[in-house]
């Protein structure tokens, strides 16, 4: 897919999203962005410029398929982007609830929580910490 078509088509693969959450997400109809991936109709620059700004697409690889997908961002960056989805998006309760109750932790349930998170990525097993 070298069009802009199969780009857009791309950036609702790659994001994870349905076409009716994209079209959404950059305030236009789900039969809208429908005709766009179909290559029925074309981008404005606006909605260019909302799928940009929504999804974190490079403008030059949306217009050109020039260059990376994604714009590089900061941790920070991927932070806001991730809240900033997640509470636009109702579906995603169970996200919802896991940031609330984060967000409730104290500081001795955050450390006990890093722990826990380390010994999993470890790949560890407790039977056989239990045994060494």
């Amino acid at each position: 897919m070298n069009d802009i078509a199969g780009r857009i088509s791309q950036v609702i693969k790659e994001a994870g999203v349905t076409k009716s959450v994209f079209a959404k997400r950059i305030n236009v109809s789900q039969p809208f962005v429908s005709q766009l991936t179909s290559g029925v109709s074309a981008p404005s620059d606006r909605t260019i410029l909302d799928i940009c700004r929504e999804f974190n697409v490079s403008e030059k690889w949306l217009r050109t398929g020039e260059g990376e997908m994604f714009v590089p961002v900061t941790r920070d960056e991927e932070i806001e982007i991730f809240i900033g989805n997640m509470l636009r998006d109702e579906d995603n309760r169970f996200k919802k609830r896991l940031i609330s109750a984060l967000a409730r932790l104290s500081e001795k349930e955050w450390e006990v929580l890093e722990e826990k998170i380390k010994w999993l990525a470890s790949g560890e097993d407790e039977d056989e910490k239990k045994e060494g």
